[in-house]
């Protein structure tokens, strides 16, 4: 196998149009390649610095899961700090866990920021929202967000082998986030199994009338459990926001 390792957009792209397979940590590829045969060409972002960006609105797609710290919303560094093992985190990629895998553990701290995705194709860089970046599997090459004024997260701990671990992710932002720049919006996501359901509501004046309408939300299809967990974080966050 012949990795290619470009250190400049125009040359991933001829990366891309030569057919070669992005790769991150290879954490999630590797065995399937030693049963299945190695492609003839791969591509690493790693040497790309547009992929390797940290900062508080901003995450490269090649950043390992271990490299992220407090120079990013708490939500996104708990997101990462929760997934598998030191080793994992030492060697997987912020990439191949939004694209290649099938729990994307940080998809729900992702979408609470409301991230927007800057993706790679052959004829150029394109922006698109994470609902495509999930069907998809496009080259993520970084993520953008405006800074939260707070966030939460959480998830439960569970058993090896067995169900996903329920995972609560929240933010509160300015403005509601339909374009209007008065008063504050909480965007809440949980990942329920495989499903991660989001939800975005108008902070109230009374706490109990903001859970309400993002009971009106997708959340809604929520079992009573997962709100027991939600419920708690959102009032929280909504007595710590100003």
């Amino acid at each position: 196998m012949l990795l290619r390792l470009p250190t400049s957009v125009s040359e991933a792209q001829v990366c891309l149009a030569e057919g070669a397979v992005p790769v991150g940590g290879a954490t999630l590829v590797w065995a399937s390649w030693q049963r299945e045969g190695f492609p003839e060409l791969a591509m690493s972002l790693r040497r790309l610095p547009q992929a390797n960006v940290i900062g508080p609105e901003t995450l490269g797609a090649a950043v390992l899961l271990g490299q992220i710290d407090g120079r990013v919303p708490d939500v996104l560094r708990l997101a990462a700090a929760t997934v598998g093992t030191g080793a994992v985190r030492r060697t997987a990629t912020v990439g191949g866990n939004l694209v290649g895998s099938t729990l994307r553990c940080l998809l729900p701290a992702a979408l609470v920021l409301d991230a927007r995705a800057t993706v790679l194709e052959p004829d150029g860089l394109r922006e698109t929202d994470l609902a495509e970046v999930v069907a998809k599997r496009p080259l993520l090459l970084s993520l953008r967000w405006r800074a939260p004024l707070a966030c939460a997260y959480r998830k439960l701990p569970a058993d090896a082998g067995g169900p996903p671990p329920l995972v609560v992710a929240s933010a509160l932002h300015t403005g509601d986030g339909t374009g209007d720049s008065t008063g504050h919006g909480i965007r809440v996501a949980v990942r329920d199994g495989y499903e991660v359901l989001a939800g975005t509501a108008v902070r109230s004046a009374e706490p109990e009338d903001t859970l309400r309408s993002l009971r009106a939300t997708a959340l809604g299809d929520l079992p009573a459990a997962a709100w027991t967990v939600v419920r708690p974080q959102v009032l929280d966050l909504l007595a710590g926001g100003r």
